[in-house]
């Protein structure tokens, strides 16, 4: 059974404790300006108020994110104008297009976790061989895994690409979707790709609210360019509570858990297996103490992204560790076979090993026994066999 290491775990709850470092992230990003990203002195007006557009090469941060931005908005945009200005079903078919280019990326990913697990027995043993040597264990590690075909930065870079996403996302839905005019957002190198027809001037309420944004944000019932909630008021950490982040937090804990290995009563007992599984209910309701501060269209394209990240890792890995769960375990998950599932390249000749390989293989061990025989020079004889 594997216990996978420190490092793909902690890869794989990346995504989620990107919530934790996107409000940093975004303070930084978003300024009273209008654009994405930009910086400057405070000012009342309010910030949809502010035509939105591209920031200078001045502010690096935004203007490197501004690109990006613009792609993820001029997309959103036309598939709000296919779908019939329906902002919600954009958003979700966004995420699916973004997911689709993504599929190599994340079946990597998925692959790579799947094989550091089937290679547990092979790791523990090389653990055992050089018991008391971690700079042996790990160069005895990164060979197997090279010999076996998996590559370690391969579960970190899909959960970074999904924060660094994050970042240009919460300014579509928090800012494109509520500024009274950004269309120049939707002009690239002078040409105009879509005319949206915004307003000459913002209309702005009591509350500091632009209630003439020029994409209809509101889709069955949700503002969807603001943190939507069930309980509380929004606008601040734990203040209220969300009902996407609810759904969302539910959803990372199916993905989590079928990322794990099946369940093994053996190890019951191993502290490190232990920690492993809690930390995969604890992880994803994390996005609970955010359900009121982030736009509520950011929560539905992590949704759908977690949805579609569940499918393919069902496709792949099948149920993975995700039953028992609480006590049950349903039929239909004993026994499964995936769809996809992984294989491990073939295990190497050991007698194609170097010498100096730490996994030792038949060359290397020869070559360390032979140092330890004193051999008979030739044409010389021993006293015993001169004895008559």
């Amino acid at each position: 059974m594997t216990l996978p290491r420190p490092r793909s775990r902690i890869a794989r709850f990346l995504p989620i404790l990107g919530f934790i470092a996107l409000g940093l992230v975004v303070a930084a990003c978003a300024g009273p300006t209008g654009s994405p990203g930009a910086s400057g002195a405070p000012t009342p007006t309010p910030q949809a108020a502010i035509p939105l557009k591209p920031v200078p090469p001045s502010d690096f941060l935004a203007w490197l994110f501004t690109p990006i931005f613009q792609g993820f908005f001029i997309l959103l945009v036309i598939l709000d104008k296919l779908v019939g200005n329906n902002i919600a079903i954009a958003i979700i078919l966004l995420t699916i297009i973004i997911r689709i280019v993504l599929i190599p990326v994340f079946r990597r990913q998925t692959v790579s976790t799947r094989r550091t697990q089937m290679l547990a027995p092979e790791v523990k043993e090389i653990q055992r061989r050089f018991k008391g040597d971690r700079l042996k264990q790990q160069e005895a590690q990164r060979q197997l895994y090279a010999e076996r075909g998996i590559n370690p930065a391969a579960g970190c870079l899909p959960a970074l690409l999904q924060i660094l996403l994050l970042i240009p996302m919460y300014s579509v839905f928090s800012q494109g979707l509520t500024n009274y005019d950004p269309q120049a957002m939707l002009d690239v190198f002078g040409f105009r790709i879509l005319d949206l027809g915004c307003a000459a001037a913002p209309i702005v309420d009591a509350s500091g609210y632009v209630t003439n944004p020029c994409l209809n944000p509101v889709a069955f019932g949700v503002d969807w360019g603001r943190p939507e909630v069930i309980l509380g008021q929004p606008g601040g950490m734990l203040s209220g509570l969300s009902l996407l982040a609810v759904i969302s937090a539910l959803l990372q804990l199916v993905q989590s858990r079928m990322a794990l290995p099946p369940h093994d009563p053996a190890l019951a007992d191993d502290p490190q297996y232990r920690v492993q599984r809690q930390m995969a209910y604890l992880f994803p309701f994390i996005s609970l103490l955010y359900g009121s501060f982030l736009p509520a269209g950011l929560f539905l394209y992590w949704i759908t992204s977690t949805i579609f990240s569940i499918v393919q890792q069902y496709l792949i890995i099948g149920w993975g560790g995700m039953f028992p769960l609480f006590g049950w375990n349903p039929g239909f998950a004993q026994g499964h076979a995936p769809r996809f599932p992984v294989t491990l390249p073939p295990p190497v000749d050991p007698k194609t090993r170097p010498a100096t390989s730490p996994l030792g293989g038949a060359t290397g061990r020869a070559v360390q026994v032979d140092k330890t025989i004193r051999h008979k020079e030739r044409g010389r004889t021993s006293r015993r066999g001169r004895r008559r």
